[in-house]
């Protein structure tokens, strides 16, 4: 469209006591702009209101705000059907700069510019909205998780399918004999709830529930998934919008735990036979002899916890121990040795904790195991040291069970669950746990690294039954929320409500296969001859693609190759000032750029000659930009990005590792350039560092200082 520009400065908030705001509207005039204003009050109604004026009868379609950060007041500066760019000169200049000094006017002006530009090079988005979309949600697994899911679905209106692989519903719930406690005031032990969410699901016109059933493959996108079901045998191909995928866990198998007495006798056995055994004859007796188990011992923790087994908590085990120590109180009137290295009981369970400690016949006690051992009349001796006390004890039980942990069954040899045709795999990604791992640890949980498969429950992360529920309660949101996004053609998190999609010039693609090796969430698949091509709804538009591409061939409408090369162009290099270095700091959006907000808040001091440029992610960074901006005489570039790791904290799973892989190659762009590599670093940030991010960029500074100015200057 063409563009008719109107920028508006803010002088409030410290920003007219530390540059010259008459000079800025001089640089706008200078880049033709249609209406130049300012305000103290930029963000005030009255002012808001000029600006609506003016879309409205100058014709004004693209606005640009010279004031604070574009992280606050967004609902304010919302113009629709207008292009709207944010110059941040408040967090980036007066908070951070000396007042009244040349480098804080200059560094206004090139902020200025560069957002000018930036505008002239925006365009209004046009969302991609597929065809014959699917409302209908389908859930992986019908044990608590997944009937949970279906039931929160249905109740918000939308059609749901549910396959279980088994012959019946309900998962290792309904093997259960008694569960734990949920309601006030938590000492009584409760039916198992599965049961009821049974009947619901059965009795539901919106659920549909398909038993034998296993998932062949999984084709498609969000709204688009369609998915090859093989029911008792039968091959059948259905669309699905969203995924729930609740497959549940496994037991640790006890075989492997001889070292805990496994195998001495076939009294010692685990939680979950111990479980069957009285749900299915409702006594405790011992497996050898029949005999009626009086002393009953319970091993928790047994292989988890332990490197060489499980090395994770599996949440549910100390609550079930202790459910199961009442067993033995209420069937048996006998006595429950309950032998724990920790206990651990959240929430409401720690008033059934408290109930059982005043039980006289359950006997806890802190240990770690020595040895299980047959006794001469076929008893068990349990013997157990490092106690609270520091005291040996030798127990003499007829029962002892072993208090097995969660495997997730995607961490199975063949997990079998999603059959996805994806690049990446057919199943979802894994942590080091061998649990389905978030999108982000710490912002997204429920998204996972597929857009539109949503895990919850015990596949998800270890959890008791109550914690299953809020889970598929949040997974189930999650995934009635991706439909109604995709449905209108905008993204999900991170960037959410974003219409903006990858625009590919396809004419010059080389099927190099940057770009499908490196997107994070499987959006880019090839055709036969190895071209890649793009399935939107999978896009979460982190632009790790335009960051991977040799050819600069991917770009959005409001961000571009093109752009910010344009920007870098509007930063004025002094050319005779040794001492006035100017270098370009390239921040993520998610982490840096908060941290740097966070420090301008404190007052701390920018070195004056960095000009920021935000990025959707560090793995949007292309080395050109790094290239184009040291050959027109910048002295150094900085990438400021997420950490790395299991714990990573990139919104888009591994942006911030691909750029510094990515670095790798900048030395020799570099010595081709005759310039040194020690002007470009990444860093890792994120958001806490806001306290030392300040004397991160000054050493920056200072290291590039000691190289010397950019020989490229005035060329």
């Amino acid at each position: 469209m063409d563009k008719k520009i109107g920028v508006y400065i803010c002088s409030g908030c410290e920003i007219g006591d530390a540059v010259d705001i008459e000079k800025l509207v001089e640089i706008a005039k200078e880049k033709g702009v249609s209406v130049v204003k300012t305000s103290a009050n930029v963000c005030g109604p009255t002012f808001v209101e000029e600006i609506k004026n003016d879309i409205a009868n100058e014709g004004i379609n693209t606005v640009v705000i010279a004031a604070c950060s574009p992280r606050v007041k967004t609902d304010i500066f919302n113009f629709p059907g207008c292009i709207v760019e944010r110059v941040n000169i408040r967090e980036f200049v007066a908070w951070v700069m000396e007042p009244k000094s040349d480098d804080a006017q200059m560094a206004a002006q090139d902020y200025l510019r560069m957002g000018i530009v930036k505008a002239e090079k925006t365009n209004l988005p046009e969302p991609w909205i597929g065809e014959d979309l699917s409302e209908e949600i389908l859930v992986v697994g019908g044990g608590t998780s997944g009937l949970s899911a279906a039931i929160e679905s249905s109740k918000a209106g939308f059609k749901v399918t549910v396959i279980e692989k088994e012959d019946k519903l309900g998962g290792w719930a309904a093997k259960w004999y008694k569960t734990t406690p949920t309601k006030y005031p938590f000492t009584s032990l409760e039916e198992p709830a599965v049961f009821k969410m049974i009947k619901d699901v059965e009795s539901d016109p919106n659920i549909t529930v398909l038993l034998n059933t296993k998932i062949v493959k999984t084709e498609g996108m969000p709204g688009l998934f369609d998915v090859t079901l093989n029911v008792a045998g039968e091959e059948r191909v259905k669309r699905f919008g969203t995924i729930i995928a609740a497959a549940g866990f496994t037991p640790y198998d006890a075989s492997k735990l001889g070292k805990l007495g496994f195998g001495v006798s076939p009294d010692v056995i685990s939680n979950v036979d111990f479980e069957r055994m009285v749900r299915e004859t409702g006594k405790i007796t011992r497996p050898s002899d029949g005999k009626t188990a009086k002393r009953v011992a319970f091993v928790l923790c047994a292989g988890s916890r332990d490197p060489e087994h499980l090395p994770y908590c599996s949440g549910y085990c100390c609550a079930a121990s202790l459910k199961q120590a009442k067993y033995v109180r209420d069937i048996n009137d006998g006595i429950a040795y309950v032998l724990y290295k920790d206990i651990r009981t959240p929430s409401q369970f720690e008033l059934f904790y408290k109930e059982l400690q005043n039980d006289p016949g359950i006997l806890l006690t802190k240990c770690e195991i020595k040895e299980i051992s047959l006794g001469e009349d076929s008893s068990l001796n349990v013997d157990v040291t490092d106690t609270l006390l520091g005291d040996e004890l030798s127990i003499e039980a007829d029962l002892v069970v072993l208090v097995v942990g969660m495997v997730s069954n995607a961490n199975q040899e063949k997990p079998d669950i999603l059959n996805l045709q994806y690049r990446q795999g057919l199943e979802l990604p894994l942590l080091d746990t061998g649990y389905y791992p978030d999108s982000n640890y710490v912002c997204f949980p429920y998204e996972s690294r597929r857009t539109g498969i949503y895990p919850c429950g015990t596949i998800r992360a270890p959890m008791e039954t109550y914690g299953c529920i809020q889970d598929s309660i949040g997974a189930a949101l999650k995934a009635i929320q991706c439909m109604w996004h995709y449905e209108r053609g905008i993204a999900v998190h991170p960037r959410g409500w974003e219409k903006s999609y990858p625009q590919v010039f396809m004419q010059r693609c080389t099927s190099c296969k940057r770009c499908t090796e490196e997107c994070p969430f499987g959006a880019i698949d090839e055709d036969e001859k190895g071209t890649p091509f793009y399935k939107f709804n999978r896009c979460r538009r982190c632009g790790t693609c335009m960051g991977a591409c040799p050819e600069r061939i991917v770009s959005f409408h409001d961000f571009s190759i093109d752009m910010v090369n344009s920007m870098i162009k509007e930063i004025e290099v002094p050319e005779d000032d040794e001492e006035k270095l100017r270098y370009l700091a390239f921040v993520c959006e998610n982490d840096a750029y908060p941290a740097l907000d966070a420090a301008a808040f404190l007052r701390h001091r920018f070195p004056p000659g960095i000009r920021f440029i935000s990025l959707r992610c560090a793995g949007n960074m292309n080395l050109v930009w790094i290239a184009d901006g040291l050959g027109n005489g910048l002295d150094g570039a900085l990438v400021l990005g997420c950490k790395f790791g299991e714990n990573y904290q990139c919104h888009y799973i591994k942006g911030s590792e691909l750029c510094n892989y990515r670095f790798g190659k900048v030395g020799e762009t570099l010595d081709r350039l005759g310039l040194e590599s020690e002007r470009v670093e990444m860093m890792q940030v994120q958001i806490s560092d806001y306290v030392n991010i300040a004397d991160i960029l000054k050493g920056y500074v200072e290291r590039v200082k000691e190289i010397g100015p950019n020989p490229f200057k005035g060329f």
